[in-house]
């Protein structure tokens, strides 16, 4: 079983992929913005971390980047699961840091999919 933090501003969106997450047998923790996630990350070191884009305080691509330019937290895979679907957004996204990028609505499995690709299957 697997830790994975879902920062996103949207209760529903977070209730979603908690359930998600939860029958792939994951641990499930949650932050409400950017900032939150931020924290979240160097709190908890997740095993693997969902964030959104647009949110306030901080949007998910500076969290990215501070998550991933962070010593402590640079190993955590981020995953940017956001409505946020042009080229040029994707391409911002994996230059902060993103591991891979997500777009809603996303089918479960594109979404089981993805996670799979960056949690080891021991963990």
């Amino acid at each position: 079983m697997s830790h994975i933090l879902i920062v996103d501003d949207s209760p529903s969106q977070v209730l979603g992929l908690q359930r998600i997450l939860e029958k792939m047998g994951h641990q499930v923790s949650a932050a409400e913005d950017g900032a939150a996630g931020v924290q979240a990350a160097k709190d908890l070191l997740p095993d693997l971390i969902l964030m959104d884009v647009v949110m306030p305080n901080l949007n998910g691509f500076q969290a990215t980047r501070a998550i991933s330019r962070e010593p402590t937290t640079a190993h955590i895979p981020v995953i940017l699961v956001t409505t946020k679907d042009q080229e040029t957004d994707k391409v911002w996204g994996m230059r902060q840091g993103a591991k891979a990028y997500v777009t809603k609505p996303f089918s479960e499995s594109e979404l089981q999919a993805s996670i799979n690709a960056f949690l080891s299957p021991e963990a």
